[in-house]
């Protein structure tokens, strides 16, 4: 494995949120595979108590603190905060991961949308803010990984809740990683987790088998903590069918909307489908 950044060490804390399965259990193994205390906190209580178990196999019960949490309530990431703390100390290593797509329509339920919002990055602004200023006047080195997405980029048409809140996400990290080098003695980094196609709960959608273009949420957490290790701020993950040459050519596209006065989302305009065509072959 690459060299990995300071705060991820034995004995030091990491805090997952969504680690209940996919890519945030995926995380919660690999840091306590590194012999790192974990804490974990989900919504499902059960998957959470099971995911519980197999860490404790690996680090030791002491080591785990399980605590079902719904991170889009604020007062809950408190308690969690609180348990955490009186659990383990000062913590290294927030990664704010949970995060729902039940999907959405522009004029869909007024309560889908207020709940995708208040979860996926409501979640990640109270964790951010009840975790951050520990580790910032803890002194040491350490880390808070918020989960984005590559359709809170190039937002693509068909979910615009999910689309909006991942948006967020970007915006809020950016701002994050903006404040904490500015802050005299803060040894805080902020950083984008951008993830490809994974196969998880989340992005199952009935299928019992992964797709040939998906990657498993163990490989992306592996590619994570590689580019942790190299310092990337924007950790913009491949899969199995999207390298990312393709990825930044579609990016592009995207801010070239403003840059070229284009229509929004002209890459699913039928005016511009040629122009995207010749754009992503290079010519």
């Amino acid at each position: 494995m690459a060299t990995l950044p300071a705060a991820i060490a034995p004995s030091h804390v990491a805090v997952v949120t969504g680690a209940a399965s996919g890519i945030g259990y995926a995380a919660a193994r690999a840091f306590a595979g590194l012999g790192m205390k974990v804490a974990i906190a989900d919504r499902d209580a059960e998957g959470l108590k099971a995911a519980g178990q197999v860490l404790a196999t690996l680090v030791g019960e002491e080591n785990v603190l399980a605590a079902p949490t719904d991170v889009a309530r604020r007062e809950a990431v408190q308690a969690l905060h609180e348990q955490v703390t009186a659990r383990f100390g000062a913590v290294h290593v927030l990664m704010n991961n949970a995060g729902i797509q039940p999907g959405s329509a522009m004029f869909g339920p007024t309560e889908t949308w207020e709940r995708i919002l208040a979860v996926n990055l409501g979640g990640i602004v109270n964790g951010t803010q009840i975790f951050a200023p520990d580790m910032i006047a803890g002194g040491a080195p350490s880390l808070i990984i918020n989960t984005g997405s590559k359709q809170g980029i190039t937002t693509p048409p068909g979910d615009p809740a999910y689309n909006v809140s991942k948006a967020g996400v970007k915006a809020f990290t950016e701002a994050l990683q903006h404040e904490l080098r500015g802050t005299a003695g803060c040894k805080v980094s902020a950083h984008l987790l951008i993830p490809g196609f994974v196969y998880t709960p989340l992005t199952a959608k009935g299928r019992l088998e992964q797709p040939a273009g998906a990657w498993t949420p163990e490989q992306t957490v592996d590619f994570m903590l590689e580019r942790l290790g190299a310092g990337d701020f924007y950790i913009l993950c491949p899969d199995n069918e999207t390298p990312r040459a393709l990825d930044e050519k579609r990016m592009a596209w995207a801010i070239g909307d403003i840059i070229e006065n284009r229509p929004p989302l002209s890459r699913w305009h039928p005016g511009f489908a040629e122009a995207f065509k010749a754009h992503v072959e290079g010519e």
